[in-house]
């Protein structure tokens, strides 16, 4: 958890370190760190997991439940964020997305080992990875060209948006159709690899957008709480364990692996969908550095005693 904990850290330093000697060039970098991510990285990733998945169907009850969960946090979303905040559209979505897309891979694994012990990991991994393919890959790719701003116009643009700029969901549907052949084990085991180096590519890339953003006075460094923020971060780490639990409960036996990852920060690839739809990428940055605070400190002090 230490070794998370700072390499979180350092990357975050080292973004924006980057953007304040560089001046805007860093920030240029991040954007090609979140290209790459989504167009090279993400479907390798994806492949290789979702093809040697297997789900017995307890597990799939309660992953189906927390899918209808996500749903159910994504419209609460919806509604503060029109309703309430008034927000315009890339707001709205990036808060949206915030509050669904769990940062349940590189965070969410090594918290659940500390906190609950290694038997508790093939929960958590189930978890991330079927929660990962439907969060980050269809709700919040359908979020962002739904309202992103560079999405398109109309609703054949912003369908062609999204499977276009969705090679990931690509990548599902040929995992769930290869057979464990086409997965060798090395591969796998690669993919584990660069599913580890996302996060610190994407925390660089976080620290350049904040450290870039505090510049032109939009966002402080630690950002502001602003109201969006805010928003996101509650629905994200408090209301959506608390929802999974009240659901669950009357109905299956919930892994205690799901409700830790369900109150996992909001994940690193919210950056990736806000920059390539067109969200409201200071939203979603913030949200990200709140709530991973947050939970580091909260999981940290919990690891320890």
């Amino acid at each position: 958890m230490i070794a998370v904990t700072a390499t979180i850290v350092v990357s975050l330093l080292v973004g924006v370190g980057a953007e304040r000697r560089y001046a805007g060039r860093a920030q240029g970098w991040a954007r090609t760190v979140l290209t790459v991510t989504l167009y090279g990285l993400l479907p390798f990733v994806v492949f290789f997991n979702i093809a040697r998945l297997h789900v017995s169907v307890d597990l799939a009850a309660a992953l189906g439940l927390a899918i209808v969960v996500a749903g159910i946090v994504a419209l609460i979303a919806w509604i503060v964020a029109t309703r309430v905040l008034h927000l315009g559209r890339p707001t709205a979505g990036s808060v949206m997305v915030a509050s669904i897309q769990g940062n349940t891979g590189y965070l969410g694994l090594p918290v659940t080992f500390a906190v609950l012990g290694a038997g508790a990991l093939g929960n958590a991994i189930a978890y991330d990875t079927i929660m990962s393919a439907v969060t980050l890959l269809l709700g919040s790719a359908a979020i962002g060209a739904a309202l992103g701003e560079r999405a398109g116009a109309g609703g054949r643009q912003r369908l062609r948006a999204f499977i276009a700029r969705n090679p990931p969901l690509i990548a599902v549907v040929l995992g769930l159709l290869a057979p464990d052949a086409l997965a060798p084990q090395a591969l796998v085991n690669v993919s584990h690899v660069l599913a580890v180096a996302l996060a610190p590519l994407g925390f660089f890339a976080l620290g350049a957008i904040l450290a870039g953003e505090a510049e032109h006075g939009m966002l402080g460094l630690p950002p502001r709480m602003t109201a969006p923020i805010g928003a996101a971060v509650t629905l994200k780490v408090l209301v959506t364990p608390l929802l999974l639990l009240a659901i669950t409960a009357p109905l299956v036996a919930l892994p205690r692996a799901f409700l830790l990852q369900a109150a996992m920060p909001c994940g690193i690839n919210g950056l990736v969908i806000a920059h390539a739809y067109g969200l409201d990428l200071r939203t979603s940055a913030g949200a990200i550095a709140w709530s991973t605070a947050i939970v580091v400190v909260a999981a940290t002090i919990g690891a320890l005693l």
